[in-house]
This record gives C-alpha cells, structure tokens and sequence, in this order.
C-alpha cells in the first residue's frame, strides 16, 4: 500500500462541496416593497423582456402604487399588450378594472425628449435658434448614443417629478441596453473634446480675434466636413454652449440614483445558450459599475407536468405499449412519447441553468414557465405577472436535483 493510500485512509478526503444553486427571487416583495423606486429590465432580443416589465408593472399597480412602465424599444409590443393603439413620450393611463393603484405607461420619443430640453433649459430666441439648426435636427434624431443619453433625462425627470412610486424601465433589445450607464462619461468626453472647445473659442471670445490653429483646424475640418456643415456645427455649439454643464449634470446625477438603494436591475434570458450568455454578460457589467442586482428572470422554460417517469423510461414504455397491442396504442405511445421530448427538453435548460449558476451563484434567479401563446392583453399580462410573483418551482425547469440552498441574504 502506498504511503498516499494510507494517508486517504486515515484522514479521508472531506465531500466535495454542493454545487452552488442561485438564491430565490422574490419579484412580489421587489415591487410591493415602497423602498423600490425604480426597476431596470435588460436582456438579449426575444426574451420577453418588455412583456415582462409589464407584468412587473401591472402586479405593482394592482397591488396598489402608482407605477409608470417606460420602453425604450420601438417595437409597439408593450402598447398591444396593454390595450392601447400606440404610445409616446408621455405617460398614458392603462384602465385596469379593480387595480387598487395605478399603471402608466410610455414610449421614449428621443428627439421630443431633446427637444423639451432645450426649450426648459434656455431663452426663447435661443431656443428657437438651436431647434432650427440642421445640425442639431439630425443630432437629435438619430446620432449614435443620443438614444441612451435621452433615456437617462426622461428617467431623471420621472424620477424627479415625484408622482411615481415605482418607474419600470423596458430597456433596448440588445447589448446596447446597458449604454446609457456610459450617458454621463460619454457626454463629458465630448463636452470636453478638442473639437468642441475649439468649435466655442471663437464664440467665447465674441468672435474677436481667431488663433492661426483655429483658423489652420477649421480649414482642414471644411475641406472634410463642408463649410456649411462645420457652420451648422459651429452655430449649434455656440447656441448650446450656455447648457452643457447642465447636461452634464443630469447625467451624473441619474447614474448616480441608479446606484442608490431603491434601484434595482432585473436581467432576464431564456434557457438558450445565447442569452444565457447575454445575461451573463449583463450580469459582470452590473457588477463591474457597482450596480444593484436583483437576480435573473429565467423565462420561457418547459418544466415538464411530471419527473417520476424519466425520458429513457418514458421511451421504452412507449415501445412496449406499441408491442403488446392494446386498444388506443397509438395515442398512448405519442403522449409517453412527448413526456420523453419534454423531459429530454427540461434536462437541457436545466444543465444551462447550472452553467449560469455556477458562474454566477450569488445571483437570485426565478423561473416563469412559457406560456401558451403570446401575451397580448391585460389577461395575459396577468398571467405572466401571477407566475412572475407566486411561488417559485424547486428547479429552473421541474427536473429535481440535491443540492444545499445556502441561507437568503438580507
């Protein structure tokens, strides 16, 4: 016997440790709780995120706040589901029959957003003169990040005005969702940015007297840009000077409140491989920015309606019933058969789960199992919110597993 051997055998190596399993996600206390002021949805495309932050929304209101729901997708999704011909840049009220609250809910309009702005934060005259400028036309309606920057105004303004006890944010089908968390850094880079100060330095100065650099700059500039278009900037720039601090004010003041206690991120995916790790990205982002994590909404499992017959079992009691014959053979093999696909299918996004978990166990996670058809209405809607808040399965999709469920933090 080897020395090693006998050392096993005297002193035993301890049982590997339980794999770890996420903590329970209690969405019914998140938006029940008065202390939750605002919830922020993100996931990949297609994982029923804004028929989620409706549902969310729809439970808070029934249970009695004032909720406003806002999206940031342009897809009309979130209007048909709540009964309304479309959306827009104002909260409108969902007439929800017996809600002891109230649900708004509300599309972002990006450029009307800018445009509000603008008139709140200068003179009429200038106003007008910045409103006008072909330059911020196109800026405000379609310049990269204008979107996620104008995303957080509105959400610092509905936070701001104090008429809401919950805002539920539907963010941006993509990894795009989480760039308005870079709105504040972004606008001051390009406050601060050579081409800016040096687009103002002459309206600073009152045009007096231009350096030979600038002069030099806006030659070369001219020759790239047009010297209509480095105009149309220049006027815009001028004409916006006096509000970029506030701009940038906001901004950090809206980041700051999403890393306040009350704010919460809700990360959902479907047990597929690709959002699984959309989420997981989502996930390290959230953490690397120090933000608030709730858990991860799991939809659209399959748990199956029974786990004492497993697949292979299921499989070859099909085969057996097919051989001895019996009366309604057909039907009763196809239905043993589909209790085997759908347990095959359990397996799969339960091992996908596992995946996740074992990355990330200190991520809360609740399952909502898919539904029959798509949601449409105030009734499905209902639906989504009930398996969203009621009780939780044991396991992402039915299949049990051993394994120790650490104490939930508080």
């Amino acid at each position: 016997m080897t020395q090693t051997t006998e050392r096993t055998r005297r002193h035993p190596r301890p049982p590997a440790p339980a794999a770890p399993e996420a903590l329970p996600l209690e969405l019914a206390e998140l938006v029940t709780d008065p202390g939750t002021r605002i919830v922020v949805c993100c996931g990949a495309g297609g994982v029923g995120k804004t028929t989620t932050s409706a549902a969310l929304a729809l439970a808070a209101a029934e249970a009695g706040r004032t909720v406003v729901v806002l999206t940031i997708d342009p897809a009309r999704r979130l209007a048909q589901s709540l009964g309304l011909v479309e959306l827009d840049n104002e909260p409108r009220r969902v007439d929800v029959p017996e809600a002891r609250g109230e649900l708004h809910a509300m599309m972002l309009d990006m450029k009307r957003t800018f445009d509000d702005i603008v008139v709140a934060h200068s003179t009429p005259e200038r106003a007008q003169q910045i409103l006008e400028n072909p330059f911020y036309q196109t800026l405000s309606s379609s310049f990269a990040g204008t979107q996620e920057y104008m995303a957080m105004e509105k959400l610092g303004q509905l936070r701001a005005g104090d008429r809401w006890d919950l805002i539920v944010v539907d963010t941006p089908p993509s990894r795009s969702a989480l760039d308005f968390l870079d709105a504040p850094n972004r606008m001051s880079r390009f406050l601060d940015g050579t081409m800016i100060r040096l687009l103002t330095a002459p309206s600073r100065t009152g045009f007096r007297i231009a350096s030979a650099s600038f002069v030099f700059f806006s030659r070369i500039i001219s020759k790239i840009l047009g010297g209509q278009l480095l105009r149309d900037i220049s006027s815009f720039v001028a004409a916006l000077d006096t509000m970029f601090g506030g701009f940038r004010e906001r901004a950090t003041a809206t980041y700051e409140l999403l890393r306040r206690p009350g704010t919460w991120f809700l990360v959902v995916a479907t047990p597929e491989p690709d959002a699984l790790r959309e989420a997981s990205y989502f996930v390290d982002r959230l953490s690397a920015e120090q933000m608030p994590l709730a858990g991860l909404v799991l939809n659209r499992t399959h748990p199956p309606t029974t786990t004492a017959l497993s697949a292979t079992r299921a499989e070859g009691a099909a085969e057996e019933v097919l051989e001895a014959g019996a009366a309604d053979a057909e039907l009763a093999a196809g239905a043993l058969r589909v209790h085997a696909e759908r347990m095959a299918q359990a397996t799969r996004e339960q091992h996908l789960a596992d995946r996740f978990t074992s990355a990330h166990p200190e991520v809360a996670v609740r399952t909502v199992p898919a539904a029959a058809g798509d949601v449409h209405d105030l009734d499905g809607l209902r639906g989504m919110a009930d398996a969203l808040t009621g009780p939780d399965g044991d396991t992402p999709t039915g299949v049990p597993r051993r394994r120790i469920l650490p104490a939930r933090r508080r």
